[in-house]
């Protein structure tokens, strides 16, 4: 009865409130010129510590590389869940930003049919809510066989349900077919689950959903990275070269709409956001703590504003280097850990991997510990390049006409000796001739 005296809690405050008794639609997001947005998946589970503040620190920075919304992961069980997704609406509806519910039916299930109603009538014509094809956007974790037809039924508000299949061909039958589109979360070389195959990336999956789909939206998942080392799941996709490959891909698929996976999961390491102090740790501080990924929000944003506008490449509107690496090689046994190296580990690249942004032509030198000096030369536009790691410190600089216009050091130098196994990578970016250090929040 907790979570009910909580649920009715908030909805007494929801009636208080005007902003959210309107129930009109919010036409200002749903008039963008190509009706194409980015979201990014938001771990409301780690985040019970939250304040107003911090939703807003996080909102602002998405909305800084044109992210239109959060996908609001949410669970059943988590006591605070309706007072996080009061937060997340009010701080959303503060700096113009729009969130909607994603319901992890990891512990969501098909009984609940009727507090998911509640949440969508609560929430539905929010002036922060996601508004999409004239309907509220919701969608889930899994929830193949979710029908969403009692919800619409029960919600006055037109809602538009994009779920997750975890196999594009249930589009066209069961209960998805109740659902006006879907969402894929195989944004990893897989066949299908969380198996692990040899890369790159392909569109296999996303081919298939609008297949299946036939004409009913498509949500891509776009995600720069996959690493976790819990004892229930131990693994790490094949995608050293994802943050750009993945975005190529979008560019000429144009889907109708894109995911990013995910703005703070820490736990499975493909995080953009930054790391906040403010959450919960499940253990992933063990690999996650100390290991920014803020410059993939650099890389990424080009590649958004294109989506967007239907082009095919990214415009650079300034030189810049993003640079990703793992720790240690992928051989070195850690002295201290219970677990093994995780599935996958052998199939991975010893390599330091290096984006460059640039506005015209250049070289590309690295250095990778006592490796002699590689230097590569760069077209302009935006491009994947790699290294072999050598042990000890990064160095990276970018030369035009016989002049340097970047140079740095990287964040993190490379080991051959570690405690505890680590396959999640430090990003970090150089740009106008210095390193950017991207900070971790320490504060308690």
């Amino acid at each position: 009865m907790i979570w009910k005296s909580l649920f009715n809690a908030v909805v007494r405050l929801a009636h208080i409130l005007p902003s959210l008794a309107a129930p009109a639609l919010d036409l200002g997001l749903t008039t963008q010129a190509s009706d194409k947005y980015v979201f990014a998946h938001f771990m409301v589970g780690i985040v019970k510590d939250y304040q107003l503040s911090d939703w807003e620190e996080d909102m602002t920075a998405a909305q800084s590389i044109g992210i239109d919304a959060f996908a609001l992961n949410c669970a059943s069980i988590d006591s605070y869940t309706p007072t996080q997704l009061a937060l997340a609406y009010e701080a959303a509806q503060q700096v113009n930003f729009k969130v909607f519910i994603s319901f992890d039916f990891s512990y969501w299930t098909n009984g609940d049919t009727a507090k998911i109603t509640e949440y969508m009538k609560l929430y539905a014509g929010h002036p922060a809510q996601m508004q999409y094809k004239g309907g509220a956007v919701v969608s889930t974790f899994v929830g193949d066989s979710f029908n969403w037809d009692a919800v619409k039924q029960g919600t006055p508000h037109p809602i538009y349900a994009l779920p997750n299949l975890q196999d594009p061909a249930e589009a066209s039958t069961g209960p998805a077919k109740s659902a006006d589109g879907a969402f894929s979360w195989l944004a990893w070389p897989t066949d299908g689950g969380n198996s692990i195959i040899p890369g790159p990336m392909t569109t296999v999956w996303d081919d298939r959903f609008v297949h299946f789909l036939a004409g009913k939206t498509y949500m891509a998942p776009v995600s720069p990275w996959f690493s976790t080392h819990f004892n229930t799941k131990n693994w790490v996709f094949i995608c050293e070269n994802l943050p750009t490959l993945r975005w190529e891909q979008m560019l000429s698929l144009q889907p109708d709409l894109i995911e990013i996976v995910s703005w703070n999961d820490y736990g499975e390491s493909h995080y953009i956001g930054p790391y906040s102090a403010h959450h919960s740790d499940d253990g992933s501080a063990q690999w996650a703590e100390n290991m920014p990924h803020d410059a993939w929000r650099n890389l990424f944003k080009p590649y958004i504003a294109a989506y967007k506008s239907g082009a095919k490449t990214p415009t650079v509107e300034a030189d810049e280097v993003v640079y990703w690496y793992r720790p240690t090689p992928k051989g070195v046994v850690c002295s201290g850990d219970n677990l093994s190296a995780p599935n996958g580990a052998d199939m991975l690249s010893d390599s330091i991997f290096v984006a460059t942004m640039l506005t015209s032509p250049a070289t590309l030198t690295v250095q990778s510990g006592d490796n002699a000096p590689v230097s590569i030369d760069v077209p302009a536009g935006i491009v994947t390049s790699n290294v072999s790691m050598g042990v000890g410190a990064q160095s990276f600089a970018v030369t035009r006409d016989g002049q340097t216009i970047l140079s740095g050091q990287g964040g993190l130098n490379v080991k051959d000796s570690c405690v505890h196994y680590n396959f999640n990578v430090y990003v970090g970016s150089i740009t106008g001739g210095t390193t950017t250090v991207y900070p971790i929040n320490t504060d308690p």
